[in-house]
């Protein structure tokens, strides 16, 4: 079984180390790269202003976020959530910053880099030289961002993860179960057929004479285009 988390973070500005803190964690799990329905979601308050720039990006407030966990309060259970399974992240090298820069903070060990798949990374590579924001790959993809009129990390983590199924090949599970369920009944069709085909003496009527009879009085009642006469 493979666990992935689609994860996304919505912050004051661009940088920790000037001041800049998470506002909002939304991230939503994948089994074998299907959405299982689990998510996590949690807004932070970062106990400081909101910058009118970030705000008109995700408009949250400062009175908002006022009686909100701090990050400190929600990082165990942040950590226990994603454990060391890998973190989907669109613009990884961002959310990690900020992540592994709240988690030192509040005294827990950071994150490993290498433990996050930079969705923007596989989109350059496959796309080079086209625009690959979340929203450019909607439009490439035909995913309905209509909703999307800000950003909100719950959001775009649910967004994204469609967006990454795509970039690795579409809904691969989807299509290896219906060709394995194909190959299934296939070969049962075989075995059937094969084994019907081995009995070369067919086995003895069960019916008497008396059932055969009313059988066939059963089917003439039936008319002459009975499929049973066939």
């Amino acid at each position: 079984m493979m666990r992935e988390l689609v994860l996304d973070t919505e912050t004051t500005g661009l940088d920790p180390n000037t001041g800049d803190r998470i506002v909002e964690i939304g991230a939503v799990e994948l089994i074998n790269h299907m959405p299982t329905g689990k998510t996590y979601h949690q807004y932070i308050n970062p106990e400081r202003d909101m910058p009118q720039d970030a705000f008109n990006v995700h408009g949250l407030s400062s009175e908002f976020l006022s009686d909100k966990p701090v990050f400190k309060a929600i990082a165990a259970d942040f950590v226990k959530f994603v454990g060391s399974d890998k973190m989907v992240i669109h613009n990884a090298s961002f959310d990690m910053k900020f992540l592994n820069a709240e988690l030192n903070w509040a005294g827990h060990t950071i994150l490993p880099m290498d433990q996050a798949t930079d969705t923007l990374e596989i989109a350059r590579r496959k796309y080079p030289g086209a625009q690959n924001s979340l929203d450019a790959l909607c439009r490439r993809f035909g995913i309905d961002n209509s909703m999307r009129e800000k950003h909100g990390a719950l959001l775009d983590s649910e967004i994204l993860a469609e967006v990454y199924l795509e970039l690795i090949g579409g809904r691969q599970p989807d299509l290896m179960l219906a060709s394995a369920q194909s190959k299934t009944l296939n070969v049962a069709q075989g075995a059937v057929q094969g084994k019907a085909k081995a009995r070369e003496n067919p086995l003895a009527s069960l019916l008497s004479d008396d059932e055969k009879a009313r059988h066939q009085e059963f089917v003439d009642n039936l008319g002459d285009k009975a499929l049973w006469r066939n």
